[in-house]
Order: C-alpha cells, then structure tokens, then sequence
C-alpha cells in the first residue's frame, strides 16, 4: 500500500507512522503535520531573502521525528518538501537523520541521498551550532 508515497496515501502513511500518546484529537495530528508546511515557508523565504531560521527549523524537525520516528518523518519530509530536498539534507546530516537512500519517493520509487546536493550556506550555519 506504500510501495510508493503519493497524494492518495499520504494521509495513511502519516498516521501510521504517528506515534504522539498525548495526542487527543485529529486537530492535534492535523496541527504536528503543519510543521512541514512551516518548515516550507521557512525554506521559500530563504530561497528569496537568505534570511535562514536555522534553530527553528531544527526544532520543527525535532517534533516532527519525536512524533513520526526516524523512518516515518524522512519519507514524509523528502515527499513533501521534494523541492526543497537541497536545504533539508544539511538539516537531516546534522541531527543524524539522514539514511543512505529513501524507499517509496522520486521517480524511481527510491531516493539515493548521494544523488541530493546540500546548500554550503547551510552547511556554514549548521557547522557554527
């Protein structure tokens, strides 16, 4: 049934994968996926300004892998976030995240992490925390 993420099973996927004992209502999940959203608007506004929120978005990346596991939440950032798969890499190398290649995303049904680049800016950044 997940052989290969889409739009169609994506929501399953999540909640498969969401693992939050707190969680109380479907607001709450809906709210924890949002965090992607957040993470997008974070990296589109350091694509146009270069005015990068390193700690913030490592603190949404945080949350997102306490709440999806290590597994869950790279498949669901790399589909999500595809085009921004540049700016994320550096983020995953630096919290330890980053598998040697995804099952079930791109064109291939497999994401080889060799094959993505990585911002040097980001890089930089991430080197002085």
């Amino acid at each position: 049934m997940f052989e290969i993420l889409n739009d169609e099973n994506f929501l399953l996927y999540a909640a498969k994968y969401y693992d939050n004992p707190q969680c109380e209502t479907i607001e709450e999940f809906n709210n924890d996926l949002k965090r992607i959203n957040y993470i997008k608007k974070l990296f589109n506004k350091y694509k146009t300004t270069g005015d990068l929120k390193e700690r913030l978005i490592i603190n949404h990346l945080i949350v997102l892998y306490n709440v999806f596991g290590v597994e869950g939440a790279t498949k669901i950032l790399f589909f999500k976030l595809e085009e921004y798969s540049f700016y994320l890499k550096p983020f995953l190398v630096f919290l330890n995240y980053m598998p040697s290649y995804i099952d079930g995303i791109g064109e291939n049904g497999r994401l080889v992490s060799s094959n993505i680049p990585m911002d040097d800016t980001i890089i930089q950044r991430l080197r002085k925390i």
